[in-house]
């Protein structure tokens, strides 16, 4: 008998929350407000709470969260930012859009995230900030990143889109730097059912900024104080996100369960499984792997129904969007490396034991 687990089934957090969700649809509806309405307003404050944070504000998604971060501090042509060469290429997107320049460092292997001990010896008089991604659903290293922060004034930017609920030592994304930008895309750990972002920070006057570029540049009606732009938390997910904001713990913890029985399953096995720092907790938005054989593996699991994907392909100095920084095959060999080997397993809240027995098996075979 065939198998059919896809890599990631969104339809399940409706089938779990249908009648809650229905309910929010039509108090929305009812409401007769679909913009910056009340939804958003109470989604801002549960979710600053949740990160333990003074301020969230919903923005459009999550690339236009970092960027009107860094527009709200100032960040501009002719300065640089500090952005893991291991990322989405949003990461740099965002440094890109404010007429930065984004100086890509290497990650630490073991964790795939921003090095610290790289950091400093990329920062230059330039430099005004370091953007460290909490990659896959665990923290980068945050207290020496801050450090090197601390000792040349720079500000501390979090892209926390992967990172719903993930701690270190003790604190949660959101309250790690400066400001933190999260995305709620319907693949992460909190998503919408659509595009989705937020700013959370402890720094009210970034807050403030940031309500105000998000509508416009105004935060009195079509009065225009700056020059602003249309991304805003729509009403609609704002409501489907208070629901699922309940459910995140809960479901982070059925997440981590699985990656236990992952990491038990395919001991032995010729992969390179992720390994979890005492220093962070992992809430496991992606079980990544890596293979020296990854594409034939990839090939002979899509064969045998079960679906993974690669994050990511192509680094984002190789890719053709990046040219113009002039950055050669070779410069990054462990970012290269990784791209090269990677592998996403199925992982998700409502992902049964039994499917991820069955992905352990036919890894078993095919390796």
């Amino acid at each position: 008998m065939s198998l059919s687990i896809p890599f990631l089934n969104l339809r399940s957090t409706y089938d779990e929350l249908s009648a809650e969700i229905d309910q929010a649809y039509h108090r929305v509806m009812d409401s007769g407000w679909y913009i910056l309405g009340n939804e958003v307003t109470l989604f801002e404050q549960e979710f600053a709470a949740y990160c333990g944070a003074e301020h969230c504000v919903g923005v459009g998604n999550g690339l236009d969260a970092l960027h009107l971060i860094m527009r709200a501090m100032g960040i501009g042509e002719g300065d640089e930012v500090i952005v893991p060469a291991n990322t989405y290429i949003a990461t740099i997107l965002a440094v890109i859009y404010t007429g930065a320049t984004p100086v890509l460092v290497e990650p630490s292997l073991n964790t795939y995230t921003l090095n610290p001990a790289l950091v400093e010896k990329a920062v230059t008089s330039r430099t005004k900030a370091i953007l460290p991604v909490h990659l896959y659903g665990f923290p980068a290293d945050m207290d020496p990143i801050n450090a090197i922060a601390r000792e040349h004034s720079l500000k501390v930017i979090e892209d926390a889109a992967q990172a719903h609920g993930t701690s270190y030592r003790g604190r949660r994304a959101g309250t790690l730097g400066d400001a933190a930008g999260f995305s709620f895309y319907p693949g992460k750990n909190l998503g919408a059912f659509g595009d989705g972002g937020a700013v959370v920070t402890n720094d009210g006057e970034i807050a403030d900024r940031v309500r105000v570029l998000r509508n416009y540049g105004s935060r009195v009606k079509y009065q225009n104080e700056t020059i602003g732009y249309n991304t805003r938390l729509d009403e609609m997910h704002a409501a489907v996100l208070r629901i699922k904001l309940r459910k995140l713990d809960e479901w982070n913890d059925r997440r981590r369960a699985l990656a236990d029985y992952y990491l038990n399953g395919l001991k032995g096995l010729d992969l390179v499984l992720p390994e979890v720092p005492s220093f962070g907790e992992h809430i496991w938005h992606l079980f990544v792997v890596r293979s020296a054989d990854r594409d034939n593996l990839q090939k002979k699991l899509a064969a045998a129904g079960i679906g993974t994907m690669i994050h990511y392909p192509i680094p984002p100095h190789l890719q053709p969007a990046c040219a113009y920084l002039g950055l050669s095959q070779g410069t990054f060999p462990i970012t290269e490396a990784i791209h090269r080997e990677v592998l996403s397993l199925p992982m998700g809240p409502h992902l049964l034991q039994s499917e991820v027995q069955s992905v352990i098996d036919t890894a078993g075979r095919c390796l």
